[in-house]
């Protein structure tokens, strides 16, 4: 059996996909480590896994420190690097897996030989501009980084989104698996709307929700709305007919829900078309894969896009067409068939043990520093 190292950090959605592989490698019977932010390991000990405390790294807490500049430093934190080596030089690794967003760890492990490989938990055609074609990879080319030979460097490149709506760029080590998204059947139901932005720390978000409840004033559905860990849900005025809590599962609301309302982000958005769902995507963050990825929704027909300033009657006329016109569910259900058809963590699994067990796998050797 083998020994993985799972690089991470305090992003919200980036985790369970991370998380999930690593539950299916141990469950092969392979061993597991997560290197991230303090902020992470309380949840990832209590789900299990053995967490390699940083001591190089920046601080950082999703809940409380967003903001662009600090973003910058994270991506690029040699800190993380530096904890990486340490990490593997008090247990070795047959496999190093590391967030797409980790360069400074990227970095550090192609320059000392270390076989590795990145977790695209994001759109790829968001990952080439909002990312490496970006402010962010001129920052990180201005770090000395070179963002691009360390993904070339990679053992393995595991994208996990769906070729329907992002088609994976030609690269010779990258795999698409589809993306991480747990369904159930359909439960029958009166209509409901669900929503639900980021578990992240954006700005700004209690207004946004507040619009949102309001533009569900006179449609015919109950709504259901998730605030997450940053917004109170006492801060919110709601009416009859309307369910406000602090955390509602996927798994507990999207079987019997009519229409999805989220930030963009890959993991809520695929869960929501996971159960068929149509979606309203509301980006919360330009820079982020939120405004690429309700584009792509919306091109699929299989929901709407409203900017978060967008009015009460923006939001309501959206919702609207999402209930009363049947092509949105049409499509929806199109790919969530194409969802459901792959096996994003089986696949992803395989891949990544076929790396460690010499056997023939998925993309190129890695290049050496």
């Amino acid at each position: 059996m083998s020994g993985f190292l799972f690089v991470t950090w305090d992003g919200g959605g980036n985790v369970p996909p991370a998380t999930a592989l690593a539950r299916e490698l141990v469950r092969r019977g392979h061993t597991v480590r997560f290197l991230g932010h303090a902020s992470q390991e309380q949840a990832l000990t209590a789900a299990g896994f053995t967490f390699v405390r940083p001591r190089h790294a920046r601080r950082f807490d999703s809940t409380r420190d967003y903001t662009p500049l600090r973003m910058l430093g994270v991506f690029a934190d040699a800190g993380m690097g530096r904890d990486l080596l340490d990490a593997l030089a008090a247990e070795p690794a047959d496999l190093v897996v590391v967030d797409s967003f980790m360069f400074g760890a990227m970095d550090a492990a192609r320059r000392a030989g270390v076989r590795y490989a990145v977790l695209e938990h994001m759109y790829a055609a968001a990952y080439r501009t909002g990312i490496l074609g970006g402010p962010m990879g001129l920052n990180l080319r201005l770090r000395r980084l070179a963002p691009q030979r360390a993904l070339d460097g990679a053992a393995l490149r595991l994208l996990m989104t769906l070729a329907d709506v992002d088609p994976a760029p030609a690269a010779a080590n990258l795999l698409q698996v589809g993306p991480l998204a747990a369904w159930s059947p359909r439960v029958a139901g009166d209509p409901t709307i669900v929503v639900g932005l980021s578990t992240f720390g954006y700005p700004g978000m209690t207004r946004v929700l507040q619009r949102l409840v309001d533009a569900t004033e006179g449609l015919p559905a109950r709504v259901l709305v998730s605030t997450g860990p940053n917004v109170d849900p006492a801060d919110l005025t709601a009416r009859p007919g309307v369910e406000v809590h602090r955390w509602l599962a996927h798994a507990d609301t999207l079987p019997g829900a009519s229409a999805l309302v989220t930030h963009g982000g890959h993991g809520s958005t695929m869960a929501g078309l996971a159960h068929d769902v149509p979606v309203l995507v509301v980006p919360l963050d330009g820079k982020a894969d939120h405004v690429v990825v309700g584009r792509s929704i919306e091109s699929a027909g299989a929901g709407r896009t409203v900017p978060r300033r967008g009015s009460t009657g923006d939001f309501r006329a959206a919702l609207s067409a999402l209930l009363e016109q049947p092509s949105y569910r049409a499509a929806a259900a199109r790919l969530g068939t194409a969802i459901r058809a792959t096996d994003a963590v089986g696949d992803g699994a395989s891949a990544l043990e076929a790396l460690t067990d010499g056997a023939a796998a998925p993309g190129r050797p890695a290049a050496r520093p």
